[in-house]
């Protein structure tokens, strides 16, 4: 049995999320997931709140909470919305927690040993205000290209330019808002990723030609680039502290590692939380030490996480010295935008995930997010393009199958599957039809190409509908009743197929088609191509039920007032 490490990019704790950010990251881990469970593989899916840096910090201070108080309520207020779009993690970490600490703390120390770490005086802006030293996002001014004045000392949010705090017209502190700067030297240990360049080479080498072109082509660029030597500790309150056994002199001044040093150690960390939890029979180690020969690692996230992933944290990984496992695949995926624009928080425009629950149930969200995933390209979310999903896929060739069978039966050969005649020329033919789409639908999941997946099956669904439509049962229980309970059952059995495969995409509205089936014991996981092709599983006799309309179609009425709720098109 294949053992299964799936990560996705840890959210940052500052705030609820919005659907761009579900699609390139958590979703497609989930959907991955699930259908590799069913198909029998040992499968831990590891995620976690990314805790630490300078917004936490901010963000604390504008809600009047300590730091630490804000990420935990933060953590759960995420982790809610999580669950309400059935994320099915194994562990969902905090990169804050004791183990990241622990192992981000040794990965320091390993690559200070290794000669992979130096301590190096910089100058920084400081604030007599404040008495400290202010790392980048704790400055603001006025951006010298644009003239927006919040503009913060890493990056002007309006039009994108990367900035350094001392560029800054008129800079200020983000804490006190006091005018009184200087630039004080200090010090700072850096990763000496410029030592590490050619091994880091090498290893992406021996792995792009696997990946997808997004990443593969992202590594290269930045490889191609060169590597520089980074920062790796910042003057911040909250953070996993500098080791004092290491670096007694920065620790008394009370450095902290910089977030994207420990927050891809977490993904190793959080995995501890989790074995933890129960130790005599969970052993982290054995997903992360030494693993290469049983493990394989698959990494889900939006574009401007490659880097990290592939460039950034293998290097770390590389200088410790240590058989730490190394990411094998690595899904990355464009944009969603919101009709062709960025979502902003700030300007109210774009879905975010907990109002997304608030409108609809998950499995409307998951299913279009998956099926129109930003694979090969952005994608736009619009809310015409939505709703002309949910209704044509969800609404019309899912959802009306299914009541249209059962409740079509139930009336007229009452609340168990009927028997009817044997299967004819027809149903061979919908028996191979399906057991093509399947392996089709296998080979796409497998590929880890979702959008192809996803119209694998859509036409698994929609041969359920021609079929229904060829054999007619309100005819032929007019001149042949065998016939039309032949027809019903075999339907009921395409039913029940799409119960079990719909999993990953739909697990809420799969189920409630799973048990409209009274079986005594269904535990079919998956649905064998034999299963597929001649659809006997459920016998005759068998009771069922109708369930409730399983998606409600969308009327122009709600697509006016989720557009005047959540901005149309961006100017």
């Amino acid at each position: 049995m294949a053992r299964h490490l799936i990560t996705s990019a840890l959210p940052y704790i500052n705030g609820i999320k919005h659907l761009g950010n579900m699609v390139g990251s958590m979703l497609p881990a989930d959907v991955y997931s699930r259908y590799l469970r069913q198909r029998g593989d040992d499968v831990l899916y590891i995620c976690a709140t990314d805790e630490h840096g300078t917004p936490a910090e901010l963000a604390a201070k504008e809600r009047g909470l300590p730091v630490d108080e804000f990420c935990a309520q933060a953590h759960d207020a995420q982790k809610a919305v999580y669950d309400g779009f059935a994320l099915a993690f194994d562990y969902f970490g905090r990169s804050s927690s004791a183990e990241n600490r622990e192992i981000t703390q040794h990965f320091a120390r390993k690559l200070n040993e290794n000669g992979f770490i130096e301590e190096r005086a910089i100058r920084q802006v400081y604030s007599p205000a404040d008495g400290r030293f202010l790392p980048d996002r704790y400055v603001e001014g006025t951006c010298p290209h644009c003239g927006y004045d919040k503009a913060r000392g890493d990056q002007c949010e309006n039009c994108t330019r990367v900035l350094d705090p001392t560029d800054l017209i008129e800079p200020r502190s983000a804490i006190s808002g006091s005018t009184d700067l200087e630039v004080r030297e200090t010090k700072h240990l850096f990763l000496l990723q410029s030592k590490l360049q050619h091994e880091v080479e090498e290893w992406v080498s021996r792995h792009e030609q696997d990946w997808p072109q997004l990443a593969s082509s992202i590594a290269r660029k930045w490889l191609t680039e060169g590597l520089h030597d980074r920062a790796i500790t910042r003057d911040l309150d909250w953070g996993v502290p500098v080791p004092a056994d290491t670096w007694p002199e920065l620790a008394a001044e009370g450095k902290v590692f910089y977030v994207w040093f420990d927050a891809p150690v977490e993904y190793i960390g959080a995995t501890k939380e989790w074995a933890d939890q129960d130790p005599e029979n969970r052993d982290w180690k054995s997903w992360w030490y030494e693993a290469d020969a049983d493990v394989r690692y698959t990494q889900f996230m939006a574009k401007d996480n490659v880097p990290f992933h592939t460039v950034m944290f293998p290097a770390t990984e590389l200088g410790v010295r240590e058989p730490w496992k190394k990411v094998d695949y690595v899904k990355a995926f464009n944009w969603l935008t919101y009709y062709g624009g960025k979502f902003s928080t700030s300007q109210k425009r774009g879905v975010f995930t907990d109002q997304a629950l608030d409108i609809l149930p998950a499995d409307y969200w998951r299913y279009f997010l998956i099926a129109n995933a930003p694979e090969s390209d952005d994608s736009s979310f619009t809310w015409e393009h939505f709703t002309a999903t949910v209704n044509k896929d969800l609404a019309d060739t899912l959802g009306n199958f299914v009541n249209r069978v059962l409740s079509f039966s139930k009336k007229r050969f009452g609340d168990e599957v009927p028997a009817g005649g044997e299967p004819g020329e027809a149903e061979t033919r919908l028996g191979e039809e399906i057991a093509a789409l399947l392996a089709e639908y296998e080979t796409q999941m497998d590929a880890l190409q979702f959008r192809k997946a996803a119209s694998a099956l859509r036409a698994l669904w929609s041969a359920g509908n021609s079929y229904l439509e060829e054999k007619a049962p309100w005819l032929e229980i007019k001149t042949d009743k065998d016939a039309a309970a032949l027809t019903l059952r075999t339907a009921m059995n395409l039913i029940h197929l799409y119960a079990v495969v719909s999993e990953p995409f739909i697990p809420a509205s799969s189920a409630a088609m799973r048990a409209a089936f009274d079986l005594p014991d269904d535990t079919a996981a998956w649905i064998t191509e034999a299963e597929a092709r001649s659809l006997t599983t459920l016998a005759p006799g068998i009771p069922f039920t109708v369930p409730p309309v399983l998606f409600a179609k969308l009327t122009d009425e709600d697509l006016e007032t989720y557009k005047e709720r959540f901005g149309g098109q961006p100017a």
